[in-house]
């Protein structure tokens, strides 16, 4: 099934995708779930599958403004380079790191597929990360990787956009370049991992434009899905609804020489085999020049 969170008739929902359209469990279940995180937390997910069966969509897809998934998750953590290839890519003779770089992004930094990515006035390096997300289905403090696969509610799609020159403003941070508003993008909905593949044989591909720039393999990650989750519950809970970006493949916008940064009108596709592709189109931040 493809949970999503959308917008249609100016009324905010979630649901499920079916023949083209979608079927409204934000309606059915709004007076107990509130929203599609609670439904996930609530572990319901055999109602939802009962109800969706049974019902027409309420409404197309063509007619719904899609959100992030989820709206307001307590945590998006970001895997950096982690690509066994992406290491190689900064060129710099250092050995695989022994643990992953980590970092955090706020939901207002993202937008939901279809959406406008917005290249802010401030820099002339947007640039663009094709990534796989997993959501967090269960809560869980120093899950071993053995358990880590039952922790997991499914996964989705993320453009982890990046201001290239405000990633180095600070000597040991990224958090600058990594939280400018709605400069990257998730979605475009949540997918059960064995709807999807298996873990460690999954295919990101990322397209500016229809060209192709990034082709990963999760078989060729320094540090799987199961032993990220395993690291991170070491030192913090983890909880229903909670993102974690797992890496970018090579072929990001910077590492082209010259650069290739986006740009207004750029098209950015994230696609996963088995789940879709994330679409979104860059604009120029507007910015009022009024006090």
């Amino acid at each position: 099934m493809k949970f999503l969170t959308y917008k249609a008739q100016g009324r905010e929902t979630y649901g499920v995708v079916k023949d083209g359209g979608v079927v409204d469990l934000g309606v059915r279940f709004r007076e107990r779930y509130a929203d599609l995180k609670a439904l996930i937390a609530s572990g319901a997910l055999t109602q939802a599958e009962t109800i969706v069966k049974n019902t027409a969509p309420d409404q197309d897809l063509a007619d719904i403004t899609f959100l992030p998934p989820i709206r307001q998750p307590e945590k998006i953590l970001c895997v950096g380079v982690n690509y066994v290839n992406r290491n190689a890519e900064y060129k710099d003779g250092s050995e695989p790191p022994k643990y992953p770089s980590l970092f955090m992004r706020t939901p207002g930094s993202l937008v939901g597929h279809t959406q406008h990515v917005l290249k802010p006035p401030e820099s002339d390096q947007l640039d663009y990360e094709g990534e796989i997300v997993i959501v967090i289905g269960k809560s869980g403090r120093r899950i071993s990787e053995r358990e880590a696969p039952s922790h997991i509610f499914g996964l989705t799609l993320m453009n982890e956009g990046s201001i290239r020159d405000w990633l180095r403003h600070g000597k040991f941070n990224v958090t600058q370049g990594k939280n400018f508003e709605k400069s990257g993008s998730v979605g475009p909905w949540i997918m059960p991992c064995d709807e999807v593949g298996p873990l460690d044989a999954l295919e990101l591909i990322t397209r500016i434009n229809g060209e192709e720039r990034q082709h990963g393999h999760t078989g060729n990650l320094l540090f799987p899905f199961t032993w990220i989750l395993s690291y991170i519950s070491t030192f913090m809970e983890l909880h229903p609804g909670d993102m974690i970006a797992t890496g970018t493949p090579p072929g990001a916008g910077a590492r082209f020489n010259p650069p290739r940064y986006l740009k207004a009108g750029d098209r950015i596709e994230v696609e996963l085999k088995g789940l879709g592709v994330l679409q979104n189109t860059v604009i120029d931040e507007l910015v009022s020049t009024s006090h």
